[in-house]
């Protein structure tokens, strides 16, 4: 697990101290390495504690920990005449020219990152300390996880809520995706640069539709497994992810896929047939409802939220990387994204038939708009717990902003009963996917794993909202107490 963090006294006093304290109550244990950076220093220790004995006292200031343990585990950092940068994630679209590169280029301040945003495609984040002030940035979509808030002594930017708790901000937000940040002692001011649009749909055939997207879809995954050697497919068995496991194979990956469940559930089953038909490795791995017990809170900290429904999508997503990891693979794909972008949902269709088509457009929009919130972030941040990196294919912008284009019908239609992501099925179809496949219903993971069963059987007489509030409270007395 990693953490990239950026403070700003907004009295002009010691942000250092602050840092070097979140640090080390974030992470302990062997094979850590620790950053501080400023728009004077950067430095890189073993032991948290150097920073102690450096005498540093500036107003502004970014810290890192990464383990060096895992391979892509460290955030870049680099110091300029003026300032310094800390830029966390990956780049797909490679320009000839590096990200730090990108972001170092003048004019400072507020035009400092728009480069980044204009010329490359890739999940991050990044920082830049300079005397009085920090930039920030996120990518388009926000697989990069960010977070924001201030209190009266500090602002601060941070990977994660707890961070920015151990901080005394109570009041913590997602960083809003394809945004600059420009933070000081007045606050944060927000522009953004490049931005989900809201539009009327184009008019296009399904056939158009589906060999577009097949195209995006395939140079999306070539660009997430460029660079490795191995990689793994959280897998189902169902559309998405076998579109992302064939498309994968398609591509020359050396891949393994990862199918994770409770015991006695139809659908491994399934998994095991549907990776018969791919031609594809599959590692199975079954738990019992103890399991459950073991790890919900574990889980529900990680995603730092009481949410009973993302806790038991965590859960499975947990054991997969848990099991990625047990591998030695370290790059996880996963079909994330596809529900939102193209029509997933039975609640597209109710609306759908009960609102009419603009109402359930905007609401599509809006969900594709708030997927780093809604599901990308708890999964990211499960994901870095072992080490393991998530990449998405269908969570970049131009597969996102062909899919806001798209006409309804080319992804549900006004039947209760019809299959829905239509035009991902057209592509399954085309792309010689068994029938089975490609006409299989959705399922939800919760419910085809047995998890929210399981959740449901737990702590008695508590309600599953109930037993994760509980569980998440507790995370939070635990950090008053170390605060």
């Amino acid at each position: 697990m990693k953490t990239t963090m950026a403070v700003l006294d907004k009295a002009g006093g010691d942000a250092a101290a602050a840092v070097v304290s979140v640090l080390k109550s974030l992470h302990t244990g062997k094979h850590v390495n620790f950053g501080i950076a400023s728009s004077t220093i950067v430095r890189t220790y073993k032991d948290v504690d150097a920073f102690r004995n450096y005498g540093l006292k500036l107003p502004v200031v970014m810290g890192y920990a990464f383990s060096n343990a895992h391979p892509n585990a460290e955030p870049q950092c680099v110091k300029l005449e003026d300032a310094a940068i800390v830029f966390d994630g990956q780049i797909y679209s490679p320009t000839g020219t590096s990200a730090i590169e990108l972001l170092a280029k003048k004019p400072l301040q507020r035009d400092r990152g728009k480069a980044l945003f204009d010329e490359i495609e890739g999940d991050f984040s990044f920082l830049i300390a300079e005397p009085k002030s920090i930039t920030a940035g996120r990518d388009v979509v926000g697989v990069q996880p960010l977070y924001y808030g201030e209190n009266k002594k500090v602002a601060a930017l941070a990977s994660s809520r707890k961070a920015l708790w151990k901080l005394g901000i109570e009041k913590t937000s997602s960083f809003p995706p394809g945004n600059l940040a420009f933070v000081t002692s007045e606050g944060f001011k927000f522009k953004p640069v490049k931005t989900l649009t809201y539009a009327k749909p184009k008019t296009i055939t399904m056939q158009t539709a589906a060999k577009t997207l097949q195209k995006l879809l395939e140079q999306s995954i070539h660009r997430r497994i460029a660079g490795t050697t191995e990689v793994a497919v959280a897998f189902s068995g169902g559309l998405d992810s076998s579109v992302v496991a064939f498309l994968a194979k398609k591509c020359g990956a050396d891949m393994r896929l990862i199918h994770v469940s409770l015991e006695n559930r139809p659908e491994t089953e399934e998994a095991k047939k549907a990776a018969d038909l791919l031609r594809l490795p599959i590692q199975v791995h079954l738990f019992k409802e103890a399991d459950v017990e073991k790890v919900i809170s574990k889980v529900v900290g990680l995603i730092e939220e009481p949410d009973p429904v993302k806790a038991s999508i965590g859960i499975p997503f947990y054991w997969t990387a848990e099991k990625a990891a047990e591998a030695g693979l370290h790059v996880l794909l996963a079909g994330q994204g596809a529900d939102e972008l193209f029509g997933g949902y039975q609640r597209y269709v109710s609306d759908y038939l009960t609102y009419g088509e603009e109402n359930v457009r905007r609401a599509m929009f809006e969900d594709v708009a708030r997927l780093h919130e809604s599901n990308i972030e708890r999964d990211v941040k499960i994901c870095r717990f072992h080490g393991v990196e998530l990449r998405l294919p269908f969570a970049s912008y131009q597969i996102a902003q062909f899919a806001l284009s798209l006409p309804l019908e080319l992804k549900i239609e006004k039947n209760q009963n019809s299959l829905r992501k239509l035009v991902l099925r057209k592509v399954a179809e085309n792309i010689g996917l068994p029938k089975s496949i490609v006409e299989k219903p959705k399922k939800a993971m919760q419910y085809a794993t047995g998890v929210s069963d399981a959740l449901k059987n737990s702590e008695g007489n508590k309600t599953v909202k109930e037993y994760v509030n509980m569980l998440f409270f507790a995370h939070v007395n635990k950090r008053k107490e170390a605060r």
